[in-house]
């Protein structure tokens, strides 16, 4: 069967892989769907990952249908829609150096566990839709690492696929009032349509006074100027401004997340920031909440059905991957399988 992999510095490529065989406790996946994420542009460009440098399966988004089951399985069902924690592999992280990648037809579940690879889905959530799973824990281990209460007032940096996510995750945490920040009007027409309250295009407002508008007169005590009453603050964006900006807009005890990677070292005054007691967090990956947001893309699939920018079949998985990574040209790629 055909398989996407990084075969060297900067190439992905199709190959040639065997069907895998079905034991007595596994379980085959028929893959439906797969997201592109900004990492494997970045395997792709380091030629993979030790120990499969110039081998390694590419896909980690997936969603799929359950197409055999080992006779000692229990707990899933042929025919089952199911989200899939890729880290809970018996070979190794699926498509993130692990000796399988969901951009390809068929995936094993080695020595399953009901409960800890495999969630089941209702039908009705498209499959492209289910794919999104994996990246939207990460958005709400984002939001769950700046202990949201509910009531609190959110401004989230940057309207991409974890941006949005995180606008979905704040608002089933009970959430009072979300901003987001961003330079681009399309991207931020879609965070007003996945549920954020305001918006604000920083390349053209006065981002500090906007948030003093929407969010309250943050300044008292020891922390002078022009503060925001915004309780939490989340760098979905990566921008090198973003931390500082956050920081300096930031009232006593307010909280900033950073769940973007930042490509370059990040400057940040000590000394003003002391005064503020801001709390600072960081968040990566999802170790408990890949099937915790599951729930919240079943109720609410079609508000994160806005998050997809772009569907290409499997045949053109490779295309997929260079949309994904040209700048501008796409927010979020998913590879669809007939």
């Amino acid at each position: 069967m055909k398989s996407v992999h990084v075969t060297a510095p900067g190439t992905a490529a199709w190959v040639d892989v065997p069907q895998p065989e079905v034991g007595p406790s596994d379980v085959l996946l028929r893959i439906r769907a797969c997201g592109i994420c900004g990492s494997d542009a970045m395997y792709t460009d380091i030629g993979g990952i030790p120990p499969r440098q110039g081998a390694t399966p590419l896909g980690h988004e997936p969603a799929a249908e359950v197409a055999e089951v080992g006779a000692d399985v229990i707990g899933v069902a042929v025919g089952d829609h199911v989200v899939i924690d890729t880290m809970a592999f018996a070979d190794g992280l699926l498509g993130s150096g692990g000796a399988q990648g969901a951009l390809t037809e068929l995936v094993v579940v080695r020595d399953f566990q009901p409960g800890r690879q495999l969630r089941v889905v209702p039908p009705e959530v498209p499959w492209h839709v289910a794919a999104l799973n994996e990246p939207m824990a990460v958005a709400l281990h984002a939001v769950n690492r700046t202990q949201p209460k509910p009531g609190d007032t959110v401004v989230v940096f940057g309207a991409g696929p974890i941006g949005l996510g995180a606008v979905l995750g704040y608002r089933s945490k009970g959430a009072a009032h979300i901003v987001v920040v961003d330079i681009v009007p399309s991207r931020l027409e879609k965070a007003l349509a996945v549920g954020a309250d305001a918006v604000v295009n920083s390349a053209e407002e006065d981002l500090a006074a906007r948030l003093v508008e929407l969010h309250g007169d943050g300044a008292g005590g020891f922390v002078r100027g022009i503060r925001s009453g915004t309780d939490i603050y989340l760098d979905a964006a990566g921008a090198p401004s973003v931390p500082a900006t956050a920081a300096g807009l930031a009232k006593h005890g307010a909280t900033l997340g950073v769940v973007a990677v930042h490509k370059q070292p990040v400057e940040l005054d000590f000394g003003s920031i002391l005064t503020t007691e801001l709390n600072l967090v960081w968040s990566m990956g999802y170790p408990t909440e890949i099937f915790e947001v599951t729930d919240d893309i079943v109720a609410n699939w079609e508000k994160y059905a806005l998050i997809v920018s772009d569907t290409l079949p499997f045949d053109r998985a490779l295309d997929a991957l260079q949309l994904a990574r040209t700048p501008g040209a796409a927010e979020k790629v998913v590879v669809t399988f007939d």
